[in-house]
């Protein structure tokens, strides 16, 4: 018995010289004590900002980080976004060094992203471990917030996102395929990632249950030469669905598509939707998105966005980002009302999350969640054809 009483005293000495020394706290540590609201809280957006999906994220900080200058004050918050770099071609190692990073950081309230579905399911348990909510502007990947059969749940309770899933993404691409490009033989490529094949697979059933004839192909997500597989590519084929996250990519594979000769119309996700890029005519994406450009309640913020980032082009994927910093301050706002002006834990924050409502919100119309999933309400996805000088014209 004395020895296990000196052995405990030894180990209580052990961790307090440790914490004389600088050791650094606990997620829970760091939040016991709480978090004054009125000091400059912490939102990391965790993107692609380099790599073949660098075009994602350098878009969505632009509008990000204009929601941080302008949306903070009118909700009573001092707002610091930071910017976690998560280039798809490396994996998950990014996404988790950066979880592991940000969950250690006691400004840090909620999260802004990860903006790819991979960098979700890498690091999405460690925030939930830590009750830190976090927000993605664009991560589809259906099983992200619903477990289908035989597939398993990869998102956790603490994901939320304010676009829509592939679980909607996938069957309306298809049926636009079907409907509209009366299309009897579809060629798919996934990149054996959790986006594109998540995509791939969902567009898949519902073209196969229609009687569409479907050939999957699967190519490495480091792949730069398609031209194999544009080979493998029937000549009779409608339509080749090119759920890529990498625009350079699916411009490279309909180039050499029509080096071949194949007359297949090409279909790309949303990760396609680049003019600056993917620009062959009359070839198809998919978007979350519509033009806010379109909508006059969006009128100031476009103004004011466009004053910061002149010779800029409006684009898809920034908007949302936007969208989801609103959501996450009035989130945390219901938790300073809630905890008198102290963030007791940052799980007070993931708990006001369903309570969210903006009444214009950016993409059109109000916003709120759905009670069933953490998923917006009533989203939709939007499709567009390029046109022979470039644009995108919204077709569905």
């Amino acid at each position: 018995m004395k020895k296990a009483i000196a052995l405990v005293f030894a180990l209580v000495v052990a961790i307090g010289a440790t914490a004389a020394a600088g050791a650094k706290p606990t997620a829970k540590a760091a939040t016991a004590a709480g978090i004054n609201c009125k000091s400059t809280l912490t939102i990391p957006f965790v993107t692609p900002v380099t790599g073949g999906a660098g075009f994602i994220g350098t878009e969505q900080v632009t509008w990000a980080k204009y929601a941080v200058k302008t949306l903070p004050s009118q909700f009573g918050l001092k707002i610091k976004l930071v910017v976690g770099d998560t280039p798809v071609e490396q994996g998950p190692a990014p996404a988790q060094a950066l979880a592991q990073k940000y969950v250690a950081d006691k400004s840090v309230v909620a999260l802004l992203g990860p903006s790819t579905s991979g960098a979700v399911v890498a690091s999405t348990k460690t925030y939930f471990q830590a009750g830190i909510v976090h927000l993605s502007p664009s991560a589809t990947h259906t099983d992200l917030t619903i477990g289908t059969p035989g597939d398993p749940l990869l998102g956790t309770p603490a994901f939320f996102r304010d676009v829509p899933g592939d679980y909607i993404q996938g069957p309306a691409d298809a049926r636009f395929m079907i409907d509209k490009l009366h299309a009897k033989k579809v060629v798919i490529i996934d990149f054996q990632e959790p986006y594109s094949v998540g995509l791939a697979d969902v567009a898949q059933k519902t073209l196969t249950a229609a009687g569409v004839s479907v050939t999957r192909l699967s190519a490495p997500n480091t792949t730069t030469d398609y031209s194999a597989y544009v080979t493998k590519v029937p000549s009779d084929a409608d339509v080749v669905f090119f759920p890529t996250q990498k625009p350079p990519d699916i411009q490279t594979f309909g180039q050499q598509l029509i080096e071949q000769g194949k007359k297949a119309k090409l279909f790309g996700g949303d990760g396609s939707n680049d003019p600056s890029v993917f620009k062959i005519p009359g070839s198809y994406v998919s978007n979350f998105a519509p033009d806010i450009g379109g909508i006059p309640a969006d009128a100031a913020i476009v103004a004011g966005w466009k004053k910061d980032n002149p010779g800029k082009t409006l684009g898809s994927f920034g908007p949302p980002a936007y969208g989801a910093v609103q959501i996450l301050l009035r989130a945390i706002q219901l938790t300073c009302i809630a905890d008198h002006g102290v963030i007791k834990d940052r799980r007070d924050v993931l708990k006001h999350m369903k309570q969210v409502r903006v009444k214009n919100f950016i993409l059109g119309g109000a916003f709120r969640f759905s009670t069933k999933t953490n998923d917006p309400l009533n989203a939709k996805f939007y499709i567009f054809q390029i046109q022979s000088n470039g644009s995108y014209k919204l077709v569905g």
